[in-house]
């Protein structure tokens, strides 16, 4: 159960360690992180593959430190390992330089790739205090700054009902992340949060008239927005992560892709987090038959998963993507300017499975339209 008390990996501060081999990446991690993270050797390329490690560093608090292989590996492994290290730049939110000599050129490079994603940059060099330099990483002002999901939406004394189903795909004897998350904000904004599953919403409403709005599994819309009263706002835990982690309005222009998808089109459901996959999964089972329902035609689906998202959208007329509640927004951020550059529309599990049920995502209130009752 320790893990359900872990900070998410989505709302740590990403700092990633980059330079040359041999530059001394590994022992300034180690001496970073206050212990054993990555191993240290005098063999140039020791470092092969990325590692993280998720933990608390003060002042910064909750962090994922991540060592990388050096980037003037050679070969056609090596091309693979640099390519590798620098896919952590995806989810970065300050970049450190390992200096090490004649790395000029090399970091010329990293540094304009950095400024391109406006990831700040800071230079280590062998023989700094460690301690003084977490403290210059802790007054960096990062881009990316954490985004509300409700509590900017809910004041003091507020009600707010979350509906949150519990069926086979629930995790067992918990909630899952997003609601979890949503839940703390609320009650961090002195608001009350009150939780059902929708069959008791309608008795639930009965008794508590003065509801500010109410927030749902997005599977479960159509039965929600059958009880909700049309005065009642409603909206979804995916609708209020596309707001909060990723670009809502873009989203919602993404699924009117929907209406122009024709047979043979391919679609990309990706998910930010790898979990066991039940027998009526959301991605993979509920997802597809939605969007086939809604559009009436014979679609290609493929998914990925974790940090696993394609370069090469050529082949997509549709990209579907999930909350991104385990992602940071700066990942969720560099897959949307993704789809943009290659010209594919982008939408969100919320705001799709909110059009296939005949109700849309208005993209300044965060709520959804609904047709008067």
């Amino acid at each position: 159960m320790a893990g359900l008390n872990e900070t998410p990996s989505g709302n740590r501060v990403h700092i990633a360690f980059f330079g040359l081999r041999n530059a001394g990446k590994s022992t300034l991690v180690n001496r970073f992180a206050g212990q054993d993270v990555a191993i240290v050797s005098d063999v140039a390329g020791t470092t092969t593959d990325p590692v993280s490690k998720a933990m608390e560093i003060l002042p910064l608090g909750p962090c994922l430190v991540t060592d990388t292989a050096g980037l003037d590996d050679e070969g056609p492994l090596g091309e693979m390992r640099v390519k590798k290290s620098l896919s952590v730049l995806a989810t970065a939110d300050v970049a450190v330089w390992v200096e090490s000599e004649g790395d000029g050129d090399h970091f010329a490079r990293f540094d304009a790739a950095c400024r391109a994603r406006g990831i700040p940059v800071l230079r280590y060099r062998r023989g700094d205090d460690v301690d003084e330099f977490r403290r210059r990483i802790a007054s960096v002002r990062f881009a990316d700054a954490p985004h509300p999901l409700v509590a900017d939406l809910v004041a003091v004394g507020d009600v707010v009902v979350c509906v949150c189903p519990i069926d086979e795909s629930a995790p067992k004897g918990r909630l899952i992340l997003p609601q979890q998350q949503v839940v703390r904000e609320i009650l961090d904004a002195g608001a009350a949060a009150l939780v059902c599953q929708p069959a008791q919403l309608a008795q639930l409403l009965e008794r508590v008239p003065q509801v500010k709005f109410v927030i749902t599994d997005s599977q479960a819309f159509k039965d929600v927005d059958s009880v909700v009263p049309p005065e009642t706002p409603l909206t979804s835990f995916s609708i209020v992560f596309a707001r909060a982690k990723g670009d809502l309005a873009a989203y919602c222009d993404g699924a009117d892709a929907l209406g122009a998808l024709k047979d043979g089109d391919r679609v990309l459901i990706s998910e930010g987090c790898t979990h066991h996959r039940q027998c009526n999964d959301i991605g993979t089972v509920k997802l597809p038959k939605w969007i086939a329902a809604k559009t009436g035609r014979k679609l290609v689906f493929e998914w990925t998963s974790g940090n696993t998202f394609p370069e090469d959208l050529s082949r997509y007329s549709l990209v579907v993507h999930c909350g991104g509640c385990m992602l940071t927004r700066r990942a969720v951020q560099e897959r949307i300017a993704h789809c943009r550059a290659a010209g594919v529309p982008i939408t969100n599990y919320g705001v799709c499975i909110a059009v296939c049920n005949g109700i849309t995502a208005d993209a300044v209130t965060c709520m959804v339209k609904r047709k008067r009752k």
